[in-house]
């Protein structure tokens, strides 16, 4: 490797004429003279040459002088010395000054070229390491660049693979995609149900986040990439030409599903590589992945919704309404057992039925039939009660459960008269001549589902519960008879006639009873 700069300082014109003409040219090194150690020290900071070729003694500096004025200038430049006259003393002190050989004149051809053959292999070997070295670390500023562009991409596909809202997720990308690329705008399309190209958001230049939009596309580049399902970049030749951008498929499936783009328009702005179509190729993936997620999160909970209003609706025939809210949003409370709590209980049941049905055909009976629960169903869910059970030509209903009621004996109260009521104007209008008997009590049972594991009840157990019944039983047609208790817990709001204690079949202490005329409403 030849070319080097060498600077020959010498007050012998001789001397230098010999280095110049028989050892630097003929191996094509370039060379500087200079005279004394002044212009060899003003030539040496000036032009910086890769070697110098110094005499220790001469004019107005000597050779010790120019080294320690390099020392002093922080100028690392290997010397060879040249001197007649040379000691222990002097090698010391030139090498302490940073002198990397000496050559004793006169010296031949063959010593000065091994001379600075040496020291240009050391400068050569260092240059060699610092262009290695430089090297090094351009590869490790561009793998620290990449690392950082696949931590963004990996961040960034993990945010928007976890929204499952696509109104929210559609701007995400489009600001994920600037955000990867580094660029002013952006622009995402989808394909709609009509395979038409629709752009669903987009961000202009100075805005801080995308917005969400629905309006059909007309990019020539977005229905380019579409047609193709490859990525195009346009890279302008000048400032006047159209805007740089890339596009790139969104694809799913081996279906392009829709197209995202950004978009530099400042004059002058940076344009465009082939690097930023494979970061933004590489969004496209992740987005693609989520904008499937998502419409099918869509589409799941919409069918859910539907299977949802299905069951409500098959199970509300069978099941409270309460109970079933209760199933639906809280699945794990469906299991055998109950609590004790507080409830108030109506049993109401059509007397003269049996009689009147003897005379009428089947379908007559059915029919009047479900008229008579349908309007005693209907009061108990206008007044929020459980509609526990039919049986026969009666039911049975619960208050203060599932659901706790502030006012549960005030419902169960009203609810009986609002029945009795309704019961009297049908059979009036219909001329059916029956009438419901009902029983009302309050107190403590236990409430929660009873049976098997395959088939269970929704329910309240206990003494309070029974009396309730037997009230009802022991009620004559279009009568009211409600415990003791209830009186009570209504207080003044009750229009109620003491009927005195009652023997009550198959329980030894005998009730309270009243019976329930008219109720004041709650304040």
């Amino acid at each position: 490797m030849a070319g080097e700069l060498i600077l020959v300082v010498d007050d012998s014109h001789e001397n230098r004429e010999f280095i110049v003409n028989y050892v630097l040219e003929p191996q094509g090194y370039r060379s500087l003279v200079a005279r004394d150690g002044r212009e060899g020290l003003e030539m040496a900071l000036e032009h910086k040459p890769d070697l110098i070729l110094l005499d220790l003694q001469m004019p107005r500096m000597d050779g010790l002088g120019v080294l320690r004025n390099l020392r002093a200038h922080e100028l690392d430049i290997p010397v060879i010395l040249m001197t007649f006259h040379g000691s222990e003393e002097i090698a010391v002190e030139v090498y302490r000054q940073g002198v990397r050989d000496y050559v004793k004149k006169p010296f031949t051809v063959q010593e000065m070229q091994a001379a600075v053959d040496r020291s240009l292999g050391e400068v050569r070997l260092r240059r060699d390491k610092e262009a290695l070295t430089e090297r090094l670390i351009q590869s490790n500023r561009e793998l620290q660049r990449r690392v950082q562009e696949l931590n963004v991409l990996y961040s960034v596909g993990k945010s928007v693979t976890g929204i499952l809202d696509l109104n929210e997720l559609m701007p995400r990308i489009v600001d994920a995609a600037i955000q990867v690329t580094h660029a002013e705008e952006g622009e995402l399309f989808l394909l709609n149900e009509g395979d038409q190209l629709m752009r669903r958001a987009f961000r202009r230049n100075g805005a801080r986040q995308a917005l969400p939009a629905s309006e059909p596309a007309a990019n020539p580049l977005a229905v380019r990439v579409l047609a193709t399902g490859e990525p195009v970049t346009r890279t302008p030749a000048a400032p006047s030409d159209q805007p740089s951008a890339v596009y790139a498929p969104l694809t799913f499936g081996g279906r392009v599903i829709g197209v995202l783009g950004v978009i530099n328009r400042t004059p002058g702005a940076r344009p465009f590589t082939r690097h930023d179509s494979a970061l933004l190729s590489t969004l496209t993936d992740y987005a693609a992945i989520a904008i499937e997620n998502s419409r099918n999160y869509e589409a799941l909970r919409q069918a859910k919704e539907r299977e949802n209003a299905y069951i409500r609706a098959t199970f509300e025939r069978l099941v409270p309404p309460s109970v079933v809210d209760r199933i639906l949003n809280n699945p794990e409370t469906l299991e055998l057992g109950g609590r004790r709590q507080e409830i108030s209980v109506l049993f109401a049941d059509i007397r003269g039925y049996t009689a009147w049905s003897e005379s009428e055909p089947p379908e007559r009976v059915v029919e009047i039939l479900n008229e008579y629960l349908s309007l005693a169903a209907e009061i108990i869910l206008a007044w929020d009660g459980t509609l526990d059970k039919f049986f026969g030509d009666g039911l049975m209903a619960i208050f203060n459960a599932p659901r706790e009621q502030a006012d549960h004996v005030h419902r169960a109260a009203d609810a009986a008269l609002a029945l009795r009521r309704a019961a009297a104007e049908l059979g009036e209008r219909r001329g059916y001549g029956l009438a419901y008997s009902i029983g009302v009590n309050t107190g403590e049972a236990v409430v929660g589902y009873i049976g098997t594991e395959r088939a269970m009840n929704y329910t309240a157990i206990g003494d309070m519960v029974n009396l309730a019944k037997r009230l009802q039983e022991i009620g004559a047609p279009g009568q009211i008879l409600v415990e003791q208790s209830v009186i009570e817990r209504l207080g003044g709001l009750a229009q109620a006639r003491p009927l005195g204690e009652i023997k009550v079949k198959g329980r030894k202490q005998k009730a309270f009873a009243y019976e329930l005329d008219g109720l004041l409403p709650l304040v």
